[in-house]
């Protein structure tokens, strides 16, 4: 099995991404067959900083769980409204 075909189990969840130049925490918003989409989270003011693109070949690490992974989205959750999707 590909890491990317992995990758798509987790869409639209919030996980930890090493690449080869880079590792942020974020939004995994899609996978496909050459590049992921990953919405990039500043940790500091919960809010979305970038979106990047990433070519699959390069993601070294992805961590979908630990203590700040859930950080990240019991702060992200406390700060939607009942409205929101």
């Amino acid at each position: 099995m590909k890491l990317v075909d992995k990758l798509k189990e987790y869409e639209n969840q919030y996980l930890f991404i090493r690449w080869a130049t880079g590792g942020e925490y974020g939004k995994l918003m899609y996978v496909g067959d050459d590049f992921v989409e990953f919405n990039i989270i500043d940790v500091d003011t919960m809010s979305y900083r970038e979106t990047v693109l990433i070519y699959s070949p390069l993601i070294l690490e992805v961590t979908i769980g630990g203590s700040d992974i859930a950080r990240i989205v019991a702060e992200v959750s406390s700060q939607m409204s009942v409205g929101d999707n």
